[in-house]
């Protein structure tokens, strides 16, 4: 399968004098654009709301911030602990920190409470009944920015250690003596920013060590080890300002989450791209002499497939612009930017680079063709061997799925299925604070303050209720719900006064499911509630607002985006294959296969995180996350090994195509498996838990692809449908050779 254009474009590139033309643009457009606009991780606003403002916790939160406002600002919330009960000396050091505070205010610091001029006893009347926590607030102006609450809490945390003559924040809880954490939205928000910042530089390390060695360990060439390194190294340096440009003048918005599966998405799929190419041009080396006109043969050869596996990546994560989920809308851009950019790094800089390294990339192990093999053991007195044979493996796998197909496919299923089979056993959280390490010192304080306070009061949920001016008994009416515990005395609309603000304390922890799966409940009461007092369209005359509300439409709005992008994932990239393949039926069982291997991943990820790890459930969002990479990434391989059994079609029997387009494409593809999967496998070692499973189930799915579906289930099913695969194309010969499968090529 070629695409003819890139033959014209092949004789350009692998030019003796275009090829330093190729490279001196690619040098000058990285150059100029990283000075002129700014990197995407300058530009970077990890604040950005992921709910539509259509939902109803939004419209609630709006409107209570406009007619119940809070003036006291953002809170950094201090957890102070001891497992054997508070003393009179620590509250002493609580009075004496406020004191401070007050004459000597933080930076933008806005409301603090009197705490330095309560006397002990009532200060310790706030503290939890078991008398071992105390929650003690500091407020800051709600336009403070990260850097100055970040400088903010490292001065706090200087001050409570000099306070107290010893550091609290070091000590692990486990320890006895006096526990410090700073908690709360600001204290949140600072460690989530300094995890994701330390988590870049350590995911791009890592990442390009793990690329390297992976690529020295399959071709044992140095050389060729960096070009596809180089390629994507270009690649960033243009998407990163282009990015950055985009952001910067609020046309995209990028998160540090974002980024950093960008980054792991860059260098897997990028130097999947590179070696495809190289692949090609090092098998054309062995028959053709000249440098230039192999590389010329290899773009011809392969430009196809890798255009359709860059534009099947770049359409298909281009849906998530479908969602309405902030997190997954704001992934659409960069992602199909990303791949698109390096899909034309791999057609562009790769064959200039090849053009200038020749053979010598792949130095020691040269490719040559036999006459210049014998040349040059004549000139050297000596045999020089020349390596030309297709792995053993490769060949192994070729004759199997074309002898014993049924076998392969009965077998496949089985371990497809049986892994497959636990998916419906998942238990999903939408809490993204669950999604941080355990010991991150704002989830532990915040781990304390559920542990000794009143889960409802936690986080209440508030609802308003537009009483249009009825008289009702609404608090008693709210407390008569089952499954709350607990109702504040309302208040009243600043500009508004038939609006009233109720908090109200659930049985349940208020991010848990079962919390969470009380808001529709909660709605139902208050439509009877709102009935009973003759308002019709009761829907109209309340919002529910709190965090729980907001985890509620969290779930309905993924599940939403899900229910819309998978069905319209799978119809463009069906489109896409039946306008490459020219096949109605290769395009349904190649989108099937991924599909499969996608459920497939996602059982066998939850048996290592539940089983393994440990982890009690997994982000609501990872089923999407890893169906579009799943998907994307899966019809890769199979549009690169299709490609080449339709090519083998033209001039050899069927079970022969079969059999040597296993061969032919069993090595490459496996090693771009290897370092995709790899790639994705680095995201576990990050700190941020929604990441590592990402990083895990990704880094199944592709080694199952990689290892099932593409060197076994794909050509067995190929080889049973015979030249019904190909239905309705033409593109087996009029006349069909023999197709016993005594003579498969080598």
């Amino acid at each position: 399968m070629k695409l003819y254009p890139f033959n014209t474009w092949g004789k350009y590139v692998g030019g003796s004098i275009s090829r330093w033309i190729t490279l001196a643009t690619w040098v000058l457009l990285t150059v100029v654009l990283s000075f002129a606009w700014p990197a995407v991780n300058e530009v970077e606003d990890d604040a950005a709301q992921d709910l539509p403002a259509t939902t109803m916790s939004q419209q609630a939160n709006a409107l209570i911030n406009k007619e119940f406002p809070n003036d006291a600002g953002n809170p950094v919330l201090i957890v102070w602990h001891r497992d054997d009960k508070l003393t009179d000396q620590d509250y002493e050091a609580i009075q004496t920190l406020y004191s401070y505070l007050t004459d000597k205010p933080l930076k933008m610091q806005s409301t603090l409470p009197p705490l330095g001029n309560i006397p002990v006893p009532a200060l310790a009347q706030s503290a939890s009944k078991d008398g071992t926590s105390i929650v003690t607030p500091i407020f800051f102006d709600k336009s403070a920015g990260t850097e100055i609450l970040q400088d903010n809490m490292v001065t706090l945390e200087k001050m409570i250690n000099h306070t107290l003559n010893e550091d609290p924040f070091e000590k692990m809880l486990s320890e006895p003596g006096l526990h410090v954490r700073l908690s709360g939205p600001v204290g949140i928000q600072t460690d989530a920013v300094n995890l994701f910042s330390q988590a870049d530089v350590k995911l791009l390390i890592a990442t390009v060590l793990l690329v390297l060695i992976l690529l020295i360990l399959l071709y044992r060439s140095p050389f060729m080890a960096i070009i596809p390194l180089i390629v994507v190294g270009f690649a960033y340096g243009l998407i990163s300002p282009i990015l950055g440009f985009l952001a910067e003048h609020d046309w995209i918005t990028v998160d540090a989450q974002g980024v950093s599966i960008m980054t792991v998405l860059l260098f897997g799929a990028g130097t999947d791209y590179c070696l495809f190419l190289i692949s090609r041009y090092r098998d054309t080396l062995l028959h053709e002499e000249n440098k230039f006109k192999a590389l010329q043969t290899a773009i011809k050869e392969s430009s196809g497939a890798i255009t359709m596996s860059a534009l099947t990546v770049v359409i298909g994560l281009g849906t998530l612009g479908l969602a309405h989920y902030g997190s997954f809308h704001r992934f659409a851009v960069p992602f199909s930017l990303a791949v698109f950019l390096m899909g034309i790094a791999a057609l562009t800089l790769l064959p200039a680079l090849l053009a200038i390294f020749g053979r010598g990339a792949f130095y020691p192990f040269i490719p040559r063709t036999p006459k210049m093999t014998e040349t040059l053991s004549k000139l050297k007195g000596k045999i020089i061997k020349q390596r030309r044979e297709k792995g053993k493996i490769s060949k192994g796998l070729g004759r199997i799925v074309t002898r014993r197909p049924w076998t392969i496919i009965l077998l496949s299923l089985i371990l497809l299925g049986g892994l497959a089979s636990f998916v419906p056993r998942i238990h999903y959280t939408y809490d993204l604070l669950e999604s941080f390490p355990k010991d991150m010192p704002s989830r532990e304080g915040f781990d304390l303050i559920s542990s000794h306070f009143s889960a409802g009061e936690l986080a209440p949920v508030k609802i308003v209720i537009d009483t249009e001016g009825k008289q009702e008994p609404w608090k008693e009416r709210l407390e008569n719900i089952p499954f709350i515990t607990d109702v504040m005395e309302p208040m009243q609309g600043k500009s508004n006064p038939q609006l009233f603000l109720y908090e109200v304390s659930l049985k349940e922890n208020p991010y848990s499911v079962e919390a969470i799966n009380r808001i529709p409940e909660l709605q139902d009461h208050l439509k009877d509630i709102l009935d009973k007092a003759g308002l019709k369209d009761a829907e109209h005359y309340f919002w529910v607002g709190g965090e729980t509300a907001a985890l509620y439409d969290t779930k309905v709005t993924t599940d939403r985006d899900q229910s819309v992008i998978i069905p319209v994932m799978i119809s463009i990239i069906s489109l896409l294959l039946l306008f490459y393949l020219r096949s109605l039926t290769a395009m349904v069982y190649l989108v099937t296969t991924v599909v499969l291997s996608f459920f497939s991943a996602l059982g066998a990820g939850w048996l290592i995180l539940h089983y393994g790890f440990g982890d009690p459930a997994i982000q609501g969002a990872i089923p999407l996350y890893a169906f579009v990479f799943l998907v994307a990434l899966g019809e890769d391989y199979n549009i690169f090994m299709v490609s080449e059994i339709w090519k083998n079609k033209r001039i050899q029997n069927h079970r022969e195509a079969v059999a040597n387009g296993v061969i032919q494409t069993g090595s490459v593809i496996t090693s771009a498996g290897l370092i995709l999967a790899g790639t994705f496998a680095v995201l576990a070692t990050l700190p941020i838990q929604v990441l590592v499973q990402f990083g895990i189930v990704t880094a199944i799915g592709v080694l199952l692809d990689t290892f099932i579906v593409r060197p076994l289930l794909v050509p067995a099913i190929t080889t049973v449908l015979g030249r019904y695969a190909f239905w309705p194309g033409k593109l087996w010969k009029k006349k069909e050779v023999s197709t016993d499968n005594s003579s498969i090529s080598s």
